[in-house]
């Protein structure tokens, strides 16, 4: 039963955790302003590919 106890309660705070970091994320927009801080890199790599442009 301690065991059982020991294991339900880690598994708790591992998802209150999760749920933590991913609140965290939303509310500051933090997905976004990463894709924002690396968009210059990928639009430099995407203008170097060739394209095919014959329709």
């Amino acid at each position: 039963m301690l065991m059982l106890r020991k294991i339900l309660l880690k598994l708790l705070l591992v998802i209150f955790v999760l749920f933590a970091a991913t609140f965290t994320v939303y509310f500051f927009n933090l997905d976004m302003k990463l894709t924002a801080l690396i968009e210059p890199w990928l639009l430099k790599h995407y203008d170097k590919i060739e394209r095919d442009t014959h329709l």
